[in-house]
């Protein structure tokens, strides 16, 4: 069997099995971060093939946990639709924020995604007969047969298999090939006749859509949302998890969402000041591992090669 694909299976087999090896509490932790491993690949569609690094996907992910609650909770909805309309208002939004936001780059983008961003989180603060203000919603959302923990686990586990396949095919179709041009050379890729805005608007729209999609998981698990969100530590969490475990790798996301959401766990049980050590971790890796954990593995491997 190929190298290229022995290692996925083997992650699939592995993933497949933990819930068998681990007590609820920790399939809970283990479903959680998979939920968060899809927000930080939606994340690295942008800011590692797009050259693009955003700060409102925190705000699209909790709009689609918003919409899936109100639906199911206030309205009274089926799930399933609350989950559909979950996605396509995050499909909404994205379209809106990368109207607003392609055209800039850099810093700029970084920053307007932000206050795109924190216009979400305050009309979710304010616009309390929809959605509560501070008091959010709160309300158990799941299908009958989804309220098993290993049952969750494994359709989040199966959800998450079909996105991240969806988009290694995105990230490595014609279409994502041409991002990764706009990324290295947007004049250029403009010279050679291609609409780098409409590559970049609909590239926007399917990173908010896997956004949303996770937002949507997130509706499920945890059964209540807040401003807090949509706010902006939810993007900053997002995309610390994509740059620690690496940028333009796509299953950089994934080890990225392992690290930090353990690190949140298993520190925070012995100090109070566990954002520190996450704080020296994100600065140990830009000073030795600038490319991210999955980066740094792939660049020793050639050099092993050699």
């Amino acid at each position: 069997m190929p190298t290229r694909t022995f290692w996925p299976f083997v992650i699939v087999i592995l993933l497949a099995a933990l819930p068998l090896m681990l007590s609820g509490y920790q399939t809970s932790l283990a479903t959680l971060t998979l939920i968060y491993a899809l927000l930080a690949m939606s994340i690295d569609i942008l800011a590692g093939y797009a050259g693009r690094t955003p700060l409102c996907h925190g705000a699209i992910f909790g709009v689609a946990t918003y919409v899936v609650m109100y639906f199911v909770t206030t309205l009274g909805g089926s799930p399933w639709i609350g989950m559909l309309l979950g996605i396509l208002a995050a499909v909404a939004v994205s379209l809106v924020f990368a109207a607003l936001a392609v055209r800039t780059t850099g810093v700029y983008f970084l920053l307007l995604t932000l206050a795109l961003g924190m216009v979400v989180w305050g009309v979710c603060q304010r616009w309390t007969s929809v959605t509560g203000g501070e008091n959010g919603l709160r309300g158990t959302v799941r299908p009958a047969w989804l309220l098993d923990p290993m049952n969750f686990y494994y359709f989040v586990l199966a959800v998450g298999l079909v996105a991240t396949l969806i988009m290694w095919r995105f990230v490595h179709s014609p279409f994502g090939l041409t991002l990764r041009g706009i990324r290295e050379s947007e004049s250029r890729m403009k010279s050679l006749g291609y609409q780098t805005t409409r590559h970049l608007i609909a590239g926007f729209m399917f990173s908010g859509l896997m956004a949303g999609v996770s937002g949507v998981l997130y509706a499920l698990f945890n059964s209540f949302v807040s401003p807090s969100t949509v706010a902006l530590a939810q993007s900053v969490k997002g995309l610390l998890m994509a740059i620690i475990g690496g940028v333009g790798t796509l299953l950089g996301g994934v080890v990225g969402a392992a690290v930090i959401i353990g690190l949140e766990n298993i520190v925070s049980s012995y100090t109070e000041r566990w954002s520190m050590v996450l704080g020296l971790l994100f600065v140990l890796t830009m000073i030795f591992a600038p490319e991210g954990i999955v980066g740094k593995l792939r660049s020793l491997r050639r050099r092993a090669r050699k």
